[in-house]
């Protein structure tokens, strides 16, 4: 039992730290139109980009990308850096030089929303697990 209740304080230290930390944080919404012809292609791209900046990328903490279920083509990317000076190394990077060489004329429009962290509520990562 000691075990589940060290295990429950480490847990919410940790998701303390992250609220604590979240200020410095830079928050980001991509709002994306793809031509539909060529989303697969995008789709390719943007996977690509994603993987090499997380893989490579400290200060590149979190991307989720979604679309739209009625138009695909509509895509939502959440990116979340450790700070702005994480996000301009980000943005100099050869992986996401490539990434926007690639995809410049697939991208019908793009805007780029800064948005701050006011609540976070989620489930612990091993969860789905169980």
């Amino acid at each position: 039992m000691n075990k589940y209740y060290f295990l429950l304080a480490l847990l919410l230290g940790i998701h303390l730290f992250t609220i604590a930390q979240s200020s410095q944080r830079m928050v980001r919404l991509a709002k994306i139109e793809v031509d539909p012809k060529q989303l697969e292609a995008y789709n390719q791209a943007l996977k690509e980009q994603m993987q090499a900046a997380i893989k490579k990328e400290p200060g590149v903490l979190t991307y989720y990308a979604v679309a739209e279920k009625t138009a695909p083509h509509r895509i939502t990317i959440l990116e979340i850096y450790a700070d702005s000076s994480a996000y301009l190394s980000h943005i100099k990077t050869a992986h996401f030089l490539k990434y926007k060489e690639t995809v410049k004329d697939m991208v019908k429009s793009l805007e780029l929303i800064d948005v701050s962290i006011i609540r976070v509520a989620r489930k612990p990562d091993n969860y789905s697990n169980r």
